[in-house]
């Protein structure tokens, strides 16, 4: 590769400063994203008694990483080519407690009429070879600035916390390493994240088992409001194999 001469690098840092500009209309589009997700977030927990999310984090590639990437993919430096091209530039991660909780958050987002969803990943079904697993969303969400409105694409990642427990420490690991780690390494890391994949079947089970309880306490509570009290007592006695007899009346 040929270095660059006085005019590539000026050209270079001309688009930089561009791309500076350019990129704030990414952050407003994840200001956008997460007030969408904070209300979805806040009416759930209004209707539902339950919140099904644990917390949310937003990032924004720095101008540095945008310009590696053009690079890499070898793109045009043009900004046109950046917005069709380069679809994680804003980016958001949702950690929710349960399985079900990923697929009725990522259900609401794709109901909103002004999200457009451009592609949906399972690596929950389907999950990379490396044990790797998570729901990815690239959606276009508007923006609407003083003179005009932008269609933004926003890079939307939703997993359990053991799902982001096991990808942040995997990613920290290769990070530090610097190489490809032995395979060895390779097969505990997919061992571990088989073991939290379980580990979110079983707390899953139990979730289900739970609400299941607190569906029908709540059913046996509207009986004993509504119903007869003795037809209800009855009812009861014989569904726990209870002795009625010899009970006053």
């Amino acid at each position: 590769m040929q270095p660059f001469s006085q005019t590539h690098l000026l050209h270079l840092k001309n688009f930089k400063t561009e791309l500076a500009r350019f990129s704030a209309v990414y952050k407003f589009a994840l200001d956008e994203m997460t007030t969408k997700i904070n209300i979805l977030k806040e009416e759930f927990q209004y209707i539902h008694d339950y919140n099904p999310i644990e917390h949310t984090n937003s990032r924004l590639k720095a101008p540095e990483s945008i310009l590696k990437k053009v690079l890499r993919k070898d793109l045009d430096f043009s900004l046109e080519a950046i917005r069709e091209n380069i679809k994680d530039i804003a980016g958001i991660r949702v950690t929710c407690p349960f399985i079900s909780d990923i697929y009725t958050l990522s259900s609401m987002l794709e109901r909103q009429k002004d999200i457009e969803v451009i592609e949906k990943k399972d690596y929950i079904r389907n999950p990379k070879p490396n044990g790797y697993q998570s729901l990815h969303l690239i959606v276009k969400v508007p923006v609407f600035l003083s003179d005009r409105e932008e269609r933004v694409y926003v890079e939307v990642q939703i997993r359990t916390i053991a799902m982001d427990f096991w990808a942040s420490l995997e990613h920290k690991i290769y990070y530090k390493y610097d190489k490809g780690i032995p395979e060895r390494l390779s097969g505990e890391l997919k061992a571990a994240a088989d073991s939290a994949a379980e580990l979110d079947r079983k707390m899953e089970n139990i979730h289900k088992e739970v609400k299941e309880l607190k569906n029908q306490d709540s059913l046996n509570l509207e009986l004993l409001n509504e119903g007869d009290p003795d037809s209800i007592l009855h009812s009861i006695f014989e569904r726990y194999g209870l002795n009625i007899k010899g009970l006053p009346e």
